[in-house]
């Protein structure tokens, strides 16, 4: 129901612009593609639609990201025309019934003008400013400032009480096998089945706190414990230590784009904000009939807690969170 909804409103959208180009008067049917390497796909009567707006239908929709190529042979392609043509006739229509001279919808057709044309800045300020070499430099700034932590690789043995962990711990001295015996004894159903394995590499800042105490100072291939965790008693071989792999800048990519991206924005609104006569017209709020009401007995409200300071513009994207290890 969620994506019906949101292609409908996608729809009204497209029919909003193709009104507001026919209230400005565009011509229709020119030849001359909107984009360099565009091709016209279809017509509508004198009115061509180019691969362009199919793509831009399909990236409104969800159906593809932002850049991401679109066949002009697939079905997808096919599909999503198909809705262009049906936005282009109802939008034809409308025209022609002369809803575009209605003032409510001339007023909706302006609000649509001035959403695209806010986007179009947008996109403008990312073109110029979100660079790769400004992707570059902050993704090296990030490795300057983040501080990677040690990762451990080990296996574990979790019994009921000490002592059978101490008897445990006396026939991995006599040289049973760790697996083995992590898959006979222990009972932590997590790890027991994969003779004791954590899965991977983890860091110590995701574990129980007595796992960490046991095992910040343990060295590779060394045996911690009998130590207590929940449910019981474990024992724990190291089997590696490594320093964790920082992020990669493919994998920082996203954030780091956003992030730039929200910097420079926000640099050109305070900028726009500071220029403009901004003059708010809403009255003090009022009391609606029959809605809930603090009691008397209410405590006055906290004194709101003062802003932070914001970041200046050229301070580092905070840190992306790493991704998940293997």
């Amino acid at each position: 129901m969620k994506t019906a909804r949101h292609g409908a409103w996608n729809a009204m959208l497209a029919i909003g612009l193709a009104l507001t180009l026919a209230a400005c008067g565009q011509p229709k049917g020119s030849e001359k593609p909107p984009e360099p390497g565009d091709a016209a796909v279809a017509r509508v009567d004198a009115d061509t639609i180019w691969s362009s707006d199919v793509k831009r239908e399909a990236v409104a929709q969800g159906l593809i990201g932002e850049g991401e190529p679109l066949d002009v042979s697939s079905d997808l392609f096919r599909r999503v025309l198909d809705e262009v043509i049906d936005q282009r006739l109802l939008a034809a229509e409308a025209v022609r019934m002369k809803l575009d001279k209605n003032p409510v919808a001339q007023q909706r057709l302006e609000a649509a003008r001035q959403r695209i044309l806010a986007d179009m800045v947008v996109e403008g300020v990312v073109e110029k400013k979100v660079t790769e070499n400004a992707i570059r430099e902050l993704y090296q700034e990030q490795l300057r400032l983040s501080r990677q932590s040690e990762e451990v690789k080990a296996r574990q043995i979790v019994v009921g009480t000490e002592a059978q962990a101490e008897e445990v711990k006396k026939l991995l001295a006599a040289g049973a096998s760790f697996e083995a015996l992590a898959m006979e004894r222990s009972i932590d159903a997590a790890t027991r089945f994969s003779g004791g394995d954590f899965g991977g590499y983890f860091t110590l800042d995701v574990m129980p706190e007595g796992y960490v105490a046991a095992l910040k100072e343990a060295k590779a291939g060394q045996l911690v414990g009998p130590f207590p965790v929940e449910g019981g008693f474990a024992l724990v071989r190291v089997e590696d230590k490594r320093q964790e792999a920082p992020i990669t800048l493919e994998a920082a990519r996203p954030q780091i784009v956003r992030f730039l991206t929200y910097d420079e924005v926000r640099e050109l609104l305070e900028t726009l904000r500071g220029k403009a006569k901004i003059e708010p017209l809403l009255g003090k709020t009022q009391d609606v009939p029959g809605a809930p009401r603090e009691p008397d007995s209410a405590p006055p409200p906290a004194a709101p807690a003062p802003a932070e300071p914001a970041a200046p513009a050229d301070k580092a994207a905070p840190a992306p969170a790493a991704p998940a290890k293997k």
